[in-house]
């Protein structure tokens, strides 16, 4: 399925695409997914605090939630994604069948993200990872009030009010939860020193407790048979292993639903119901959020290390209420201070998810690019420390005078763990006016790492500038990587594609595969990547620019325009190997779909199949870097100057897919569920042989696919005349001609047909140019010159050499009649 056009966004400093955003996710309301999206955009700082540090499992709706009528299907998902950004964060669970990376939620791109996929319901443990990475004691109880047949809400409400006197004598105050699905959801704050199984255990005997005393009303079993006419208090939610869904997440319900944070009072509603979105955000805009005091009392926040070395009263720097911060719905903001502590420095903060992160910077922002300073990170600070002045009392931590040199906003280029790079535009009339910096790491991690703040040269803010890296920082290492623009000018102009430089030197021919089975690969020896159906491409970038050459020698920069800023992907000036592929909602790479960008020539065209039909770069291997060539070195050493080569940017749609790390029969297999073409096996000592068909690497496909010529057409009859009613396909033999391999009819859209045969129609040639047709195919065929490649994919071949059930995938107009090579793919057997 085509995805619509797509959006790209900046969501605090985050760079996002988001598509299909007039796509309906509720019938019945007529909620989009745009306005999905902006839902947990607006909720996030309500939601964020309780979801930090938890691993998220989603329930997806790719196509919304479809009518009673017609409900669709849902799914749940546990792994990441190889595609997920960078910045995402990362939690690693341990399963019977092996290790999971969880995304948790920090930030209010993250929810955007998961949105942006499909994710209507988020749910979480009632545990956070620790600092080691491993899995915490739960930091909060749950009950989930689950109302039987003939049940309601009312009855949910009297039950939680039961719960919550058990819990008021045991000193915990609970907060409720109206789940947006049924029932009602109660929370605890925990002080984390008990395990999930013996929070279990004491929730277990709570609901026996009050189903002992309320027989008609509680009850505390699983069993369905007798849960009618009570209501069920599930206790089994606080097992370590199982989720819930998360305070503020949508449902998947057939009208948008909340899991709604509420305050007693509201309980004791008569009118008591479930709320929607828009009820939701307007109702924390006018009380804010019940549920925050669960979070403040369970668990420590990004502002916990702040809170721990000051003590209210005896500083008069700012005390926030939440560890968790504030979300700011505008530009992100900058502070610089002075501070004159043991001895005169001075802090730069930048806002990001909700606080400052914080640098100590002895000598300032450097005044020239030529000399660069010292930066020391220190804890993270709250948004009221934008505006703080003071003195901070001798005996406090930071004793000493603080004032602000500059404050105003910024725009963010990078944020990665080890590079930020920035643009400050300051106050009118303060000393720093606007300049853009970057800051890199050099020591350590976290509070008191070491960085060099580093400023740019100012023609660095001209289109042609070059983006500073370590390599402009450490004189030892050059590699200067091209910027095509400003942040704020490239959030905001439509991308489109130059002719490349004529001054570029040739580009090699990618080297080729063989056709093989997962025999053939097994062993230490192979190094596995999966097979992306799409175009392959050798893409150069010299000085800022980017050329992408197809396998047949054909230049096609300017049919992808959106893969012209390859340049600001890659470290340094080389010539790298990938795959051009388009993809489905699904992230599935459709080659159908990407036939929809190719064969294009016109400006306008292109334009708007690039806005329709997005592409992705996959790279997989590198053929020379800053003028060295890498083809004679071994394949993992190509890899890894790869995975240093590259650094991902969320505006520019070029990856590097991991490794498949996998045996190839389970890899196999994993490339069947996720609807990919195949793998390829690659020696791991093996060079790269530029143009050359090798068994060092192996293809091992999933489905039959066979590159074909066109050799003619049969003309079609009745309402169709005038048209192609089957094309009439040849391949090669062995002595360098062709046979004839059958007709395909399948799959060719109308509108490439008629493309296809204003083409055909000036290459007629009078006999056939494949022997072997039989009779009922020489009836009414118009016969044409071999000269145009296409792909089909077919059931098996026939005794007489034909392809049995063939469909029409399309024109290879990246290939040559004289590439094609008659193979034998196997199903993976």
């Amino acid at each position: 399925m085509a995805q619509g056009p797509y959006q790209m966004v900046d969501v605090d400093g985050r760079r996002l695409r988001l598509t299909s955003l007039d796509k309906v996710m509720y019938p019945e309301t007529g909620m989009t997914k745009g306005e999905m999206i902006a839902y947990y955009a607006e909720i996030a700082p309500a939601m964020l605090p309780h979801m930090a540090g938890r691993p998220i499992t989603r329930k997806r709706w790719v196509n919304g939630v479809g009518t009673p009528r017609h409900p669709e299907q849902a799914f749940f998902e546990k792994q990441l994604e190889e595609h997920a950004p960078e910045w995402i964060r990362r939690g690693v669970q341990h399963h019977s069948d092996g290790d999971k990376s969880y995304p948790m939620a920090d930030s209010r791109a993250t929810l955007v993200w998961l949105a942006q996929m499909g994710a209507i319901e988020l749910h979480v443990p009632q545990w956070r990872f620790t600092p080691a990475g491993d899995q915490g004691n739960p930091d909060r109880m749950v009950f989930d009030l689950d109302p039987g047949e003939g049940m309601g809400l009312p009855e949910c409400a009297e039950v939680a009010r039961m719960v919550r006197g058990i819990l008021a004598g045991m000193g915990l105050d609970a907060v409720p939860v109206t789940s947006g699905s049924k029932g009602i959801h109660l929370y605890a704050a925990l002080d984390g020193s008990q395990t999930s199984d013996q929070i279990s255990a004491v929730a277990h005997e709570l609901a026996k407790a009050l189903e002992a005393d309320h027989p008609d009303l509680i009850v505390s079993s699983m069993k369905k048979s007798i849960r009618a006419g009570r209501v069920l208090i599930d206790w089994s939610q606080n097992n370590g292993k199982k989720t819930t869904i998360a305070p503020y997440s949508l449902r998947g319900r057939f009208r948008p639903t909340v899991a709604a944070p509420r305050t007693w009072e509201e309980l004791d509603d008569p009118e008591l119901r479930h709320l929607e979105a828009d009820e939701v955000v307007a109702l924390v805009a006018e009380r804010g959020d019940p549920m925050l005091a669960v979070t403040q009392a369970s668990a420590e926040g990004p502002l916990s290390t702040y809170l721990s070395m000051r003590t209210a009263g005896a500083t008069p720097e700012p005390m926030p209420e939440s560890p968790w911060g504030v979300a700011n719905d505008g530009d992100p903001r900058f502070v610089i201070q002075e501070h004159h502590a043991r001895r005169l420095h001075y802090d730069l903060r930048l806002e990001r998810d909700g606080v400052l992160k914080s640098w100590a910077v002895p000598k300032g922002v450097p005044e020239t690019a030529q000399r660069n300073s010292l930066a020391v990170q220190t804890e993270d600070h709250p948004m009221e420390y934008l505006v703080f002045e003071g003195t901070i009392p001798d005996g406090q931590y930071g004793a000493g005078s603080m004032t602000v040199w500059d404050t105003g906003t910024y725009e963010t280029d990078k944020w990665r763990d080890d590079e930020v790079i920035f643009t400050l535009s300051g106050r009118v009339g303060g000393p720093l006016g606007r300049v853009r910096l970057a800051l890199i790491r050099t020591e350590g991690e976290g509070e008191k790492s070491q960085w060099l703040l580093h400023r740019m040269k100012e023609q660095q803010h001209a289109a042609s500038a070059a983006e500073p890296t370590r390599a402009e920082t450490e004189p030892a290492a050059r590699a200067p990587v091209a910027d095509a623009a400003p942040p704020a000018a490239r959030r905001l102009r439509v991308r489109g594609g130059s002719a490349p430089s004529a001054r570029l030197p040739a580009v090699p021919k990618p080297m080729l595969a063989t056709s093989g089975t997962v025999g053939r690969v097994t062993g230490d020896d192979w190094a596995l990547e999966w097979k992306w159906d799409g175009i392959r491409v050798i893409a150069q970038v010299e000085d800022g620019e980017t050329r992408l050459v197809s396998r047949n020698g054909i230049d096609v920069t300017a049919t992808y325009p959106e893969l012209a800023e390859l340049a600001r992907v890659l470290r340094a000036d080389a010539v790298v190997d990938g795959e051009i592929v388009a993809l489905d909602e699904a992230e599935r790479p459709d080659f159908g779909l990407l036939q929809r960008r190719m064969n294009l020539s016109k400006p306008r065209e292109i334009e708007a199949a690039a806005a329709s039909v997005p592409v992705v770069l996959h790279l997989f291997d590198v053929l020379e870097v800053a003028g060295t060539p890498t083809v004679d070195e071994p394949y993992e050493r190509r890899r890894e100057r790869l995975e240093r080569l590259v650094r991902r940017r969320d505006d520019v749609p070029v990856d590097l897919p991991a490794g498949v790390g996998m045996p190839p029969e389970e890899a196999l297999e994993e490339a069947r569920r996720r609807g990919l073409e195949g793998l390829v096996a690659k020696r791991r000592r093996s060079t790269y042989r530029p143009g050359a068909r090798s068994d060092d690497w192996v293809k091992v496909k999933l489905s039959r696919t066979q590159e074909v010529v066109v050799a003619g057409y049969r003309r079609g009859v009745g309402g169709r005349a005038g048209r192609i009613r089957s094309l009439l396909l040849g391949v090669p033999t062995a002595d360098g001609g062709w046979r004839y391999a059958g007709r395909v009819g399948s799959g060719l859209r109308e509108r490439d047909a008629e493309r296809l045969l204003d083409r055909l129609d000036g290459m007629t040639v009078p006999e056939p140019p494949v022997p072997g047709v039989p009779g009922e195919d020489l009836v009414d065929a118009v016969w044409v010159r071999p000269e145009l490649v296409g792909e089909i994919e077919f059931g098996e071949w026939t005794r007489t050499g034909v392809a049995r059930h063939p469909r029409w995938r399309g024109l290879r107009p990246d290939k040559r009649p004289e590439d094609i090579r008659l193979e034998e793919p196997q199903n993976g057997a």
